[in-house]
């Protein structure tokens, strides 16, 4: 079967619908925006396949738990468990069903009203296939995406879709609506840029975080500024997401940056 051809001929009016003004003051004030059950079943299904096989096989080039050295995360890749893989990088590079996904006329529209302006996919960030193991798959602590990005402006957005269903027990996202809009001192966050939890001023902050609950298709839209963190997984299985990143036309990367050095796509 041509998985490209499956997911345009399920989808074949998308680049015709459009965010509702609603919708989009809603994204511009909360920072985040669901579209729920937007990927057909089809194509899920076809993602995860292949997400699976590639994670049997340890396609390169991928991320192994033990090398982000979160708490909980095997100690080295020598250790047990410590060729978990935590994301299958390049995705875009990887398959024609993701590039038809990252390329999807629906979504790219979409984004487009919310850049007032053309859209371009940015592959040196995120890029990937999200995997989180079931034992080994450790929780992220509160941060915003920008933090290691270089660009003109900070205000890009990442595009998350769930394979699977996602919720407080598998390790779904946890997100602080509005904290997009914060303008924090460089004492409330710690040397790698998570907010500190520990520390009194901004325990209010963190109380208002909400977990996402997502099934799979659902695409969640959120800003790179956006404070997000996501749980451990609790559950029996592996919960399995894809995001991409993408910025606004004229909101370029530095050059000689890493946000610069692996190429985009422009969908001007």
């Amino acid at each position: 079967m041509n998985l490209l051809a499956l997911h345009n001929g399920v989808l074949p009016n998308c680049r015709d619908i459009m965010l509702s003004n609603t919708d989009i003051a809603q994204f511009h004030t909360q920072g985040f925006l669901v579209l729920r059950g937007y990927a057909p079943a089809p194509l899920c299904a076809a993602l995860r396949q292949l997400a699976q096989d590639h994670l049997q096989r340890a396609v390169a080039p991928v991320e192994y738990e033990a090398e982000v050295g979160y708490a909980g995360a095997p100690v080295s890749l020598d250790a047990p468990e410590g060729r978990t893989v935590r994301r299958l990088r390049s995705a875009y590079q990887r398959d024609e069903t993701l590039r038809a996904w990252a390329s999807d006329a629906g979504v790219i529209a979409r984004l487009r009203q919310l850049f007032g302006q053309p859209v371009v996919l940015n592959l040196a960030h995120h890029n990937c296939i999200m995997s989180k193991h079931p034992d080994w798959g450790t929780a992220t602590g509160w941060h915003r995406d920008i933090r290691y990005w270089s660009f003109q402006q900070s205000n890009l957005i990442t595009v998350w879709l769930a394979l699977g269903d996602e919720d407080a027990h598998n390790g779904s996202l946890w997100v602080i609506p509005g904290s997009h809009r914060w303008q924090l001192e460089p004492a409330q966050l710690d040397q790698r840029d998570f907010l500190r939890e520990d520390l009194p001023a901004n325990r209010p902050l963190v109380a208002q975080g909400i977990a996402l609950s997502l099934q799979a298709g659902d695409v969640l839209l959120f800003d790179s500024r956006l404070f997000h963190a996501a749980g451990a997984n609790r559950s029996a299985q592996r919960k399995l997401s894809v995001a991409f990143a993408y910025r606004g036309a004229d909101n370029l990367p530095a050059p000689g940056s890493r946000s610069a050095a692996a190429g985009e796509v422009d969908f001007a």
